[in-house]
């Protein structure tokens, strides 16, 4: 229990950095190119991921996920210090992608360590909602942070200063603390964890749910600030109170779902809920204009964080229901599904963006994501609490 709530402290501050450039990524490369072309920019630092990533469960069994989480988060804290340092455009544009291409690895290392603490897997729903849900409390914070320190301008130096400021206390923690190594790896590649996961169709519908959910992500975190802040002149200080309220629902939905998923209800049902709420409410972003009540524009925000809260609590749960710390590459694969999407979702963005509207973009990709999804999710397999589960072997998976 210790363990687990030292790994959730230093996911606070993991996540903190995250959540403080996330939204500003977007406004902050459109300063120095078409706003329409930023997508290209997170697919760069996809596909830096992608080609890392096959690597790291190799080097998880030679080092360790904790001196790993060390170096990655030295790295990032070094780029955004760079980053605050004003550089030239070519050097911020690259950063910029490094620094998007290094925050999966970093998560993939805290993967490992939380689900080294699981011993019951009938559990596994609250734990790692709670995991998450400390993680997500950044969330309330760091657009508060944002609207205070862009209030009147668009300083983002000083976003990334502070983010980099952020990561100090979880390299500290990484550095001073003794977490558990689990148990020994289970030894395959990543081509045969890929295979293995879409031989089972379970893992393949819960990986494709995740995609879906990151797709998402990478389309709001990108294209809302881009619309609200850069096309309607929404100013930060008003979009730092609004992005906070709207982020409410990964801090008081996750957890609660957990339990819920855990004990009721099983993960399908919520999975499917969570996908028909989120895909309606970012499509409802196309109806936003100018003179829109800030009110609605926070209401049709905030619904879409409770579906996408949903999504999360059970996609997370269901999978590590069925994988251990020992599986991982299988985890590996599930945790390539953020570069994935990252490599997608902004390169159509930006291409829809080139030949269409705003307007056209969130209908299309509301209904998408929706439909996509509550298709994936009715391939999921639906649990229920009856048994203790072991980790998934190399001929289940």
């Amino acid at each position: 229990m210790r363990t687990r709530r030292i790994l959730s402290f230093g996911n606070f501050f993991a996540s903190a950095y995250f959540f403080l450039i996330v939204y500003v990524l977007g406004p902050y490369l459109a300063m120095f190119m078409p706003a329409s072309l930023t997508g290209f920019v997170i697919s760069f630092g996809a596909v830096v991921t992608l080609i890392v990533f096959p690597f790291i469960p190799k080097l998880v069994r030679r080092y360790g996920a904790q001196q790993l989480a060390l170096g990655f988060s030295l790295l990032q804290a070094f780029i955004l210090l760079c980053l605050a340092l004003s550089p030239t455009p070519f050097a911020a544009i690259v950063l910029a992608a490094l620094t998007c291409a290094i925050a999966p690895l970093l998560a993939y290392q805290l993967d490992i360590l939380v689900e080294a603490t699981v011993e019951n897997e009938n559990s596994t729903g609250r734990i790692r909602t709670a995991f998450l849900t400390a993680g997500n409390t950044a969330l309330l914070v760091a657009p508060l942070i944002i609207g205070t320190l862009l209030d009147g301008g668009d300083r983002y130096d000083r976003i990334f200063f502070v983010a980099s400021l952020s990561l100090v206390p979880f390299i500290l923690l990484m550095f001073g603390a003794k977490l558990p190594h689990g148990l020994t790896a289970i030894k395959s590649s990543t081509r045969e964890a890929i295979r293995n996961v879409m031989k089972d169709s379970d893992l393949r519908a819960i990986a494709a749910s995740m995609l879906m959910l990151q797709t998402f992500y990478q389309f709001a975190q990108l294209y809302i600030p881009l619309y609200l802040h850069t096309v309607l002149g929404i100013p930060w200080s008003e979009l730092g109170w609004v992005f906070a309220l709207m982020l409410a629902p990964f801090v008081l939905v996750e957890y609660p779902a957990g339990i819920l998923a855990d004990t009721k209800l099983g993960d399908r049902a919520l999975l499917i809920a969570g996908f028909i709420i989120m895909g309606t409410a970012f499509a409802l972003i196309a109806y936003v204009t100018a003179s829109t009540s800030i009110l609605i524009i926070l209401l049709i925000l905030f619904i879409s964080r409770v579906g996408a809260a949903l999504v999360e609590a059970m996609t997370e749960g269901h999978f590590f229901r069925r994988v251990s710390e020992r599986d991982a590459d299988t985890v590996s694969v599930f945790r390539m599904m953020r570069p994935l999407s990252a490599l997608i979702a902004p390169v159509v963005g930006s291409i829809f963006l080139l030949i269409s509207t705003y307007q056209i973009f969130f209908v299309c990709m509301g209904l998408i994501v929706m439909l996509v999804g509550m298709i994936t999710a009715t391939h999921v397999r639906s649990f229920r609490p009856v048994r203790q589960m072991t980790h998934v072997d190399a001929n289940r998976v």
